[in-house]
């Protein structure tokens, strides 16, 4: 049977509360334009945002003026979010902690091996993750790549996660592959 094969992200709609509360965490807080809005052509009584995210696709966001941020953890059960991660850059992660403490948002900060993240939550209990890469990916090649060579010499190593040398070992492996003058 064959498959229907996706190219990327299209886009994320997530269930807010009014539009200001939106405006107020996705733009102001977290920087992602907004772009527009229209009404949602599927439940009239909701108005339907749009924000990018930085890489030209986009964030969405329900909202209605009748309701009021959840201010509670989003549910954390089969079939829900976990969280939504955006990607950032190695000096704009430096700087979130101070930005973040300034506006009164609480977060935590993790070391995943390959990359680093701070994790906070949207005024409706949405954990949101800001992520950095410990590595610069190379012309030519994507994260992925650069991830997967990682994985494969972690499991060759017999080691527990990917760290920095398995990162380096990668991208090295990777640019070897490609076509070089005799020296």
């Amino acid at each position: 049977m064959r498959r229907i094969q996706v190219q990327g992200l299209h886009h994320i709609t997530l269930v807010g509360s009014t539009r200001a509360s939106a405006i107020a965490f996705w733009q102001d807080t977290l920087g992602m334009p907004f772009l527009f809005e229209q009404p949602n052509l599927g439940k009239p009584d909701e108005n339907h945002l749009y924000f990018d995210p930085g890489d030209g696709r986009l964030l969405t966001v329900f909202t209605n003026e009748g309701r009021t941020d959840a201010g509670r953890p989003a549910p954390r059960e089969v079939g829900c979010v976990e969280h939504i991660a955006f990607n950032v850059s190695r000096s704009t992660f430096l700087q979130a902690p101070e930005r973040l403490t300034a506006r009164g948002i609480s977060f935590i900060q993790r070391d995943r091996g390959f990359m680093d993240s701070i994790y906070l939550q949207d005024p409706n209990g949405l954990k949101v993750e800001l992520a950095c890469y410990k590595f610069e990916t190379p012309a030519g090649f994507r994260d992925a790549d650069v991830l997967m060579t990682a994985y494969r010499l972690r499991l060759d190593r017999g080691d527990h996660h990917i760290t920095d040398v398995h990162l380096a070992d990668a991208i090295e492996a990777l640019l070897a592959t490609r076509d070089r003058l005799p020296a």
